[in-house]
């Protein structure tokens, strides 16, 4: 480790006394009393621009991305107004008095600006953490720049080092890089959502294919950002491999499910077995697919509960999938009849019910045959076809409700278990009945 523990304490030390000797100064409190006074001016105006202008209204008419400017810049209004009394502060003390005695105002100025700047550039960032993160961290390297100490501060941070293998590692280039990184992931995000718009524009393409296209677009920006970034900061990819080999074998030990569900997924999409808007049964779900991930499909059961089934279990488990190669689908009705019915009366019955359902595909003709002469009655199975297979239960209790009606229009009874008791050989026993009166 290669540590420099006198340029730490020099750098220090250095600072402490520039502290020391502006607050031994009488003109560091005047500065500081004006600064209070700015800050209370500012902080006034700005709840007094928020009573009276509608933040939800302000600037509809304008475009997008002026209309999100102004409200931003009306949202930092106390850091603006405070911004503008101190640069007055300093303009005027500069001119009447020596300009170190306005050193503190300019120093406040100064970072009043900066940091309005970096909240307007960051504007265009939607997420929170990132914004503030991004915020404060630019707002320190410009502090420490306008005090004349980034670059003390950066040899310092430089001063401190960790050898492994071919790779110096020191807390400045960790946080180089995880800017540079922040930075990269956060445009890689950008253009993979622009390329994944134009993708699902397409017509062309099969849903399973553009999903394809949108991972493996989305996983190589990503790796491409990464290089790029790494590169930028003076990290030789090759001295990485250690932590590659590492990551071998935490993936090879601990990681195979992970790794199994994401290739069953890439294979998913490559052979167009599954796609988002069919219809699945797998094991004891059933629904439609509404998502495909890295490591799972949704499953919309329809009420209101979504089925996370890992990729493997598509490609290891059987799948029923109605809508792989058409919609069409054949559904199956059983029921029984007494032997008082006339068999013929009966399939005759239940196809024109079958032919009548709204859904039932015309140029296919139910059928309907006799499949048994049981104990309790005849049995029947009536077969039709409907054009999409969302919602055929219900297709079924609609036909099946319509043959309910119509077995009672024709006198067609639906037979149902009769149990007899006879009793051969004499009598009942009857426990005699004792009345005891009070």
């Amino acid at each position: 480790m290669d540590m420099a523990p006198k340029e730490v304490i020099e750098f220090l030390q250095s600072t402490a006394r520039s502290v020391g000797a502006e607050v031994a100064s009488p003109w560091f409190y005047l500065q500081f009393g004006l600064i209070l006074t700015a800050a209370g001016i500012a902080y006034a105006a700005d709840a007094a621009l928020r009573a009276r202008v509608d933040m939800t209204s302000l600037a509809m008419r304008w475009p997008l991305p002026l209309r999100h400017f102004v409200r931003v810049l009306v949202g930092s209004a106390s850091t603006a107004v405070f911004a503008i009394l101190v640069i007055a502060e300093r303009v005027t003390m500069y001119h009447l008095t020596w300009p170190s005695r306005s050193y503190l105002l300019m120093v406040a100025a100064k970072l009043a600006l900066a940091w309005l700047v970096i909240r307007l550039i960051t504007s265009v960032i939607r997420n929170a953490f990132i914004v503030k993160l991004v915020s404060i961290t630019a707002w320190f390297v410009a502090a420490l720049s306008i005090l004349g100490q980034l670059d003390p501060a950066a040899e310092t941070l430089d001063s401190f080092a960790i050898e492994i293998g071919g790779l110096r590692l020191t807390p400045l280039l960790l946080i180089k890089a995880g800017a540079l990184l922040i930075a990269a992931l956060w445009l890689t995000n950008i253009a993979a959502n622009f390329i994944e718009s134009r993708i699902t524009r397409a017509s062309d393409l099969t849903p399973s294919v553009q999903v394809l296209l949108v991972k493996i677009i989305r996983i190589s920006l990503m790796v491409v950002a990464i290089a790029i970034a790494l590169g930028a900061v003076g990290i030789n990819l090759s001295a990485l491999a250690v932590f590659t080999g590492a990551a071998g074998v935490g993936i090879g030990l601990g990681l195979q499910k992970i790794v199994a569900n994401f290739i069953s997924g890439i294979i998913l999409l490559a052979d167009k077995s599954v796609k988002p808007g069919d219809l699945v049964t797998i094991g004891d779900s059933s629904g439609r697919i509404s998502a495909m991930k890295t490591r799972y499909i949704s499953v919309a059961a329809g009420d209101g509960r979504e089925f996370l089934i890992p990729n493997e279990d598509l490609v290891t488990q059987k799948v029923v999938n109605w809508t792989y190669t058409d919609k069409n689908t054949l559904l199956k009705v059983l029921f029984s009849t007494n032997y008082d019915a006339d068999p013929r009366l009966v399939c005759k019955l239940a196809i024109e019910v079958a032919a009548a359902a709204p859904r039932a595909i015309k140029n296919k003709p139910p059928n309907c045959i006799i499949t048994e002469f049981a104990e309790a009655g005849m049995k029947f199975s009536l077969t039709f076809w409907i054009a999409d297979p969302d919602g055929m239960d219900n297709v079924k209790s609609e036909v099946m409700l319509a043959l309910w009606d119509a077995f009672k229009r024709e006198g067609i009874r639906v037979p149902y278990p009769v149990r007899e008791i006879r009793i051969r050989g004499g009598a009942l026993p009857v426990e005699p009945v004792v009345e005891v009166s009070g």
